[in-house]
């Protein structure tokens, strides 16, 4: 295995696709030459030329409209929206045009083959236009998949599956980990499955779930949790949409708790669509309520990032919470 931070895995990933499969294309603003703001795309301009790896106007809502046109012809194109903050102009054309294409032909034609990239969340002092978690107001939408990576090895894997599967797929990287977070990845080509939530680490008092790099924070907050002899189950959604509903159930009646963490603010967060669907399924087994630590229901601010934001210490006071409700 090679040792790769998590950018280089997802530029790993764009290298191998874009080498097995000549219908993947790569596009957005600055990717080509420039390699991307944060170089995620660096040399397969070099590598694949310009007519596969290419810079667009800055205008979202023509990337998306672009890659929808791509994809409906048969290519496999993978946008860069380059802020997730940004996204939003291209909102009508993810959930109106990408979302629906298969269904309202009746499966004559699709987008089958679309994947959106995006960077996500905060921890970089990027303020309110560069630290939005939007995942949630993609989740409502039917007919798109909703991926977040937390790792290099989850980043290259589901990436890869993403840009393979037949369904569009919306990808938010945490761009605050892109640097911060290395580890060992195979250097082959190789898929992780999407819809299927990972046990990141068993116990029997308490189970952990988010995604992205929420997943770190919620890690801290569980060591220190088993200091005190609190055995936490840690569990990575990795995709919201279809969200794996079966192993948070399974892990809710073993636990008997949950704890639901994410960057973005409580309100109306997807968090509340966990808690909501595992009340249903597991409502006799709760010893507690379930808790959500997440961010304010505020404009994402500069100066008081860090008391936005849902840290390891306020997931361990709510963990502790929970054990003693």
């Amino acid at each position: 295995m090679a040792q790769m931070n998590l950018l280089q895995a997802i530029n790993n990933a764009l290298d191998i696709a874009m080498a097995a499969d000549e219908r993947v294309l790569c596009f957005g603003e600055d990717v080509g030459h420039f390699g991307g703001v944060f170089r995620a795309t660096a040399k397969l301009q070099d590598k694949f030329g310009k007519a596969r790896c290419f810079n667009t106007p800055l205008t979202e809502q023509g990337i998306i409209g672009f890659a929808n046109g791509l994809a409906a012809q048969g290519h496999r194109p993978v946008a860069e929206i380059q802020f997730a903050d940004y996204i939003f102009p291209a909102f009508d054309q993810i959930v109106n045009e990408s979302a629906k294409f298969r269904y309202r032909s009746g499966n004559e034609f699709n987008v089958g083959g679309l994947t959106i990239r995006t960077p996500y969340g905060g921890g970089i002092a990027g303020g309110h236009y560069h630290s939005q978690s939007p995942e949630a107001y993609f989740t409502q939408t039917p007919g798109l998949k909703v991926v977040v990576p937390r790792n290099p090895h989850q980043a290259k894997g589901l990436l890869l599956a993403s840009i393979r599967d037949d369904n569009p797929v919306v990808f938010f990287e945490p761009k605050r980990l892109y640097r911060a977070s290395v580890g060992e990845v195979p250097e082959e080509d190789y898929q992780l499955p999407l819809s299927e939530a990972e046990v990141v680490k068993p116990g029997t008092d308490i189970t952990l779930l988010g995604w992205g790099a929420q997943m770190e924070l919620i890690e801290n907050a569980a060591k220190r949790a088993e200091a005190m002899g609190i055995r936490c189950e840690i569990i990575d959604l990795r995709t919201l949409l279809p969200w794996d509903v079966d192993t948070v159930a399974a892990s809710v009646e073993k636990t008997g708790r949950l704890l639901i963490s994410h960057e973005a603010p409580l309100t109306g967060g997807f968090a509340g669509e966990i808690a909501a669907a595992i009340q249903e399924r597991c409502f006799l087994y709760l010893e507690s309520p379930i808790a959500r630590v997440c961010g304010l229901d505020t404009p994402y601010p500069l100066m008081l990032e860090k008391e936005h934001m849902a840290n390891e210490h306020k997931i361990f006071e709510a963990i502790k919470a929970s054990v003693n409700f």
